[in-house]
């Protein structure tokens, strides 16, 4: 998930140096959510484990 929303952030700065602003704001968009979705996904992934006992590092 990280990972995609890097390739939207390259996207995003590619196509606004280029002067497609209405495509880099999308992409810009789109990344910006799927940050925080992995930012919510990492958290709760941290409570779970710690809830169960297992190291969360």
């Amino acid at each position: 998930m990280l990972g995609y929303a890097l390739v939207f952030l390259i996207l995003a700065i590619v196509a606004g140096y280029l002067g497609f602003v209405g495509l880099a704001g999308l992409a810009a968009t789109i990344a910006k959510v799927l940050f925080l979705v992995f930012l919510v996904l990492l958290v709760v992934s941290f409570v779970v484990r710690a809830i169960k006992g297992q190291s969360v590092v």
